[in-house]
């Protein structure tokens, strides 16, 4: 059984955190608890989102991060496509197209403009990847999004009576507390407090579960506002149908430019792996509740796939 939960912590984490809501949501003894764990669990989404990266920063070696090539060209697509989708988000509002067809390309767009999971470096390792490149993308990646997020957001949602720059610095402001933080606090613990530092190395799945506590939370989050939905089923259907194009779409640009480049088990992780509790957190404050459906469905395929990964990388005995 322990063998089972360490082989599929993935997709038992989503099982997991989708029980849990449906037992709280729909047995009427536990509507008081539920009325008091729902509020809990949203509050701790991004409190957990910073312990992943922490210890994942906490076992970065700062001295040996080097600039890749790859690094740029992942970053470059992802901004193309961001800009891309806030463009046709735009178009599609000023033509009066209807909220069900803003809502999906948010849903999209939240998908592709979502910075990399701090569980990448963990997988990239499992395959067999290169753990410190991955490790300076997800940095790289997390410092660039904290930046577009705030600056695209008010763009797509304006605030009632604020101003595109006091908007931009709301966000700017909570999205630098738990990316940006959780970086400084691991690079002292690096470099200044030992003995933490060699627990966090010493327990090397950490940051995995650490993320599959996050992936439970979004899990039951997700299926909550599925569930609550204002809009249909063939909207709903349509949300995730179009998520799963864009995992595969970025899992196969992934691969392209790892096979230009010869490193595609980060290339992939890099471009494909998204932090999909951030992006469901962000959504669901910034955007429409239904735009974080969008996160929530990504976060069923992109574990499918990695389950999918890992499972051969073991059965190969790589």
């Amino acid at each position: 059984m322990k063998q089972f939960l360490k082989n599929w912590t993935l997709p038992v984490a989503i099982a997991l955190g989708s029980a849990l809501y449906l037992v709280f949501a729909y047995v009427p003894q536990l509507s008081g608890a539920a009325s008091v764990l729902g509020p809990f669990c949203e509050s701790i989404l991004p409190l957990s989102v910073f312990a992943t990266l922490f210890v994942t920063f906490s076992k970065v070696d700062f001295h040996l991060m080097r600039l890749c090539r790859w690094h740029g060209a992942v970053i470059t697509l992802q901004l193309l496509g961001t800009g891309l989708l806030v463009w046709l988000t735009l178009s599609v509002s000023e033509a009066g197209a209807g909220d069900d067809v803003k809502w999906m390309l948010e849903s999209i767009l939240i998908c592709v403009i979502a910075p990399c999971a701090t569980a990448a470096p963990v997988v990239t390792a499992k395959l067999g990847g290169d753990i410190t490149q991955m490790t300076t993308f997800t940095l790289i990646s997390s410092l660039a999004m904290a930046v577009v997020i705030p600056a695209v957001f008010p763009l797509l949602e304006p605030s009632h009576g604020a101003t595109f720059l006091s908007a931009f610095l709301v966000i700017l402001r909570k999205m630098a507390v738990v990316l940006v933080l959780p970086l400084a606090l691991g690079f002292c613990v690096r470099h200044w407090v030992p003995p933490v530092r060699r627990y966090i190395e010493s327990h090397a799945d950490l940051g995995f579960y650490s993320w599959a506590f996050s992936l439970s939370i979004t899990a039951g989050v997700t299926l909550r506002n599925i569930l609550q939905s204002p809009s249909g089923w063939q909207t709903l259907v349509l949300i995730a149908l179009l998520t799963l194009l864009t995992s595969v779409c970025q899992y196969a640009l992934g691969h392209i430019i790892g096979r230009h480049y010869g490193v595609q088990v980060c290339t992939v992780q890099g471009m494909f792996q998204k932090n999909t509790a951030l992006a469901i957190w962000v959504a669901w404050l910034y955007l429409s509740p239904l735009s974080s459906v969008g996160a929530g469905c990504y976060v069923l395929w992109q574990n499918m796939i990695n389950s999918y990964e890992l499972w051969m990388h073991r059965r190969n005995g790589a």
